[in-house]
């Protein structure tokens, strides 16, 4: 007997089972739910891991509330720059003198390795969100704080008699090192 004659044994397609749209909407939308309290809580667990082991995160509340979006950038800014000088908050700057002073290999006499990728970017929307622009037409751009308008708005009651230096902030902000810019001393909390 040749092939011809055994019997065929076809099998019968299978149905595909399908979904109603209310079910895969409904399991989309848990997908989501779930992916959104998951990075809550990794975000959350991150954020505490950071304040245990970076200092400077501790007294965040003691500076301007830093969106978590930003988070990241606050601590890449502060573990970069406060090395080697107190942390300055972006608002004492216009936008355009941060911009420059994270691109620059010269730093105010120093020569630095300038930050490059996403570390250059996080930093850099973390300082660009919290300083403003120069909206003045011809105004200059400040590299130094007697000559920032918005260093001089955050201190109007003080007569800077002097050229003011990153290291002058601390006879009147005890707590700069730790980014505390909101406690004063004695003789400045009371003033008028």
């Amino acid at each position: 007997m040749g092939f011809l004659s055994r019997k065929q044994n076809y099998q019968q397609p299978r149905r595909k089972r399908r979904f109603s749209p209310g079910v895969l909407i409904l399991v989309t939308i848990w997908s989501v739910g779930l992916a959104l309290g998951l990075l809550k809580t990794l975000n959350a667990a991150s954020l505490q891991e950071s304040t245990e082991t970076i200092p400077h995160l501790n007294l965040m509340a003691s500076v301007d509330r830093v969106e978590p979006e930003y988070q990241l950038g606050l601590e890449l800014y502060l573990n970069t720059c406060s090395t080697c000088h107190i942390p300055i908050p972006p608002q004492v700057f216009p936008t355009q003198t941060w911009q420059q002073i994270v691109q620059d290999q010269q730093h105010y006499g120093a020569t630095l390795q300038p930050l490059e990728g996403p570390s250059l970017l996080l930093m850099w929307k973390y300082l660009q969100t919290y300083s403003r622009s120069i909206t003045l037409k011809d105004e200059a751009i400040p590299y130094r704080f007697n000559r920032s308008r918005y260093f001089k708005a955050l201190h109007p009651r003080v007569d800077f008699s002097e050229s003011v230096t990153v290291n002058h902030c601390v006879s009147c902000h005890p707590g700069a090192a730790e980014f505390n810019y909101q406690q004063l001393t004695p003789e400045w909390e009371n003033s008028p």
